[in-house]
């Protein structure tokens, strides 16, 4: 292996593990730090290119984000940059959250660690809300695509599922945008340019999730399904481990669930880690990696089956219309986020002197590393702590 490409997968272990310990704040947030990084700073994409992955990982089971630092390893590094990244970008949530688990099982309750975290939510939304802007003015190629994206936020804010929400905007999108071309501009109709059999290997993974006796491997398969059928922000898989693990297995109570989801919640990258503390509860260190590997999986056998298809999908008019929809649907879904974290994370004069400051910082000098703002966002939310 030439000296290039050893440098090129540390640069991505480097940069993925970084984000595996800051990313706090939830998907639309990691998403904004990645941008961040691989867009603005190293320049390994371009920003549409970024939005057609983004747009793409919304349309797929598994988590968002985790998604994304899968996609943007592959475009910088082939198939290894592909692991590494996944890899890296889980690594540090899954440790923390194992940690957490040991101690939970050894002492009967979780450590008093929520108030080291008090000034991060307020702080990820100034984060979030530089993406928003950032993607928007890419995304937004015209008056149509606005109303869409204005549509899809209002749909979120409402209650409709996220990925109902961008399906029905990129579907209306293609058909929108392409009945205002004219016939002789339309081009390419089909909108798979590669056939469908492709995918043939994901019903085969979820086949294979059910019917097996109750072992660690059964273990590994609940959580097989759970990620290969797992849409929508990481607080829809509350609904799918309660109804797996607690209605139909019996193996966790009500109470550890919740403890389970607390950890995934103030750990930082994916709250699928929530997986880790879970499969420890059940089985130890065994159950841990089972529970672990099972969820994640799937999302990089997603990914491998779906980014050779973007660029093919851009050659098509239809479907590049649908991807620009669907892009711009992202940003909206972004923006409902946004809002939604505003009214649970600002509670106080406090929590919103950190938004607003954070907020501020992030509009007025936009080069800024997210960084930057989740650590200053921490500090200054411990100092008001003590007033």
């Amino acid at each position: 292996m030439s000296n290039f490409k050893l440098d090129t997968l540390k640069e991505v272990a480097l940069l993925f593990l970084k984000l595996g310990f800051i990313a706090f704040g939830g998907p639309a947030a990691h998403i904004a730090m990645m941008e961040d990084e691989v867009v603005a700073k190293r320049q390994w994409m371009t920003r549409e290119h970024f939005l057609d992955l983004v747009g793409a990982t919304n349309l797929i089971p598994g988590p968002n984000s985790t998604e994304m630092a899968i996609h943007c390893g592959f475009h910088r590094a082939g198939f290894l940059g592909l692991i590494i990244a996944g890899a890296c970008f889980i690594f540090p949530a899954v440790t923390l959250t194992g940690i957490l688990a040991y101690a939970y099982v050894k002492y009967g309750h979780l450590p008093a660690v929520e108030p080291f975290f008090y000034g991060i939510r307020p702080a990820v939304i100034a984060v979030i809300i530089g993406a928003v802007l950032k993607l928007g003015q890419k995304a937004l190629k015209g008056w149509e695509l606005g109303i869409i994206g204005s549509a899809v936020m209002a749909c979120v804010l409402f209650g409709i599922n996220e990925f109902t929400a961008i399906l029905g905007g990129g579907l209306i999108g293609m058909v929108w945008l392409n009945l205002r071309v004219s016939p002789s501009k339309k081009g390419n109709f089909s909108l798979f340019p590669l056939p469908l059999t492709q995918l043939s290997p994901l019903a085969v993974i979820t086949a294979s999730a059910a019917g097996a006796a109750f072992s660690v491997s059964q273990l590994f398969l609940s959580f097989l399904k759970i990620g290969c059928i797992l849409f929508g922000s990481g607080y829809v898989l509350i609904a799918y481990l309660e109804g797996e693990l607690v209605e139909r297995l019996g193996w966790l109570t009500q109470a550890q669930l919740l403890d389970a989801v607390a950890v995934g919640q103030f750990t930082p990258g994916p709250v699928l880690s929530t997986s880790t503390f879970i499969g420890y509860q059940i089985n130890g260190i065994q159950g841990a990696v089972a529970a672990t590997v099972g969820i994640f999986l799937p999302s990089f056998l997603f990914v491998v089956l779906l980014n050779p298809l973007i660029p093919k999908l851009r050659q098509s008019q239809w479907a590049s219309k649908f991807l620009d929809a669907v892009n711009i649907s992202a940003v909206g879904i972004m923006a409902a986020v946004v809002m939604q974290l505003s009214i649970a994370a600002v509670t106080n004069w406090k929590t919103a002197l950190i938004a607003g400051l954070s907020a501020a910082i992030a509009i007025r000098y936009s080069k800024i590393s997210a960084i930057w703002l989740v650590v200053g966002g921490s500090l200054l939310g411990y100092v008001l702590q003590l007033f």
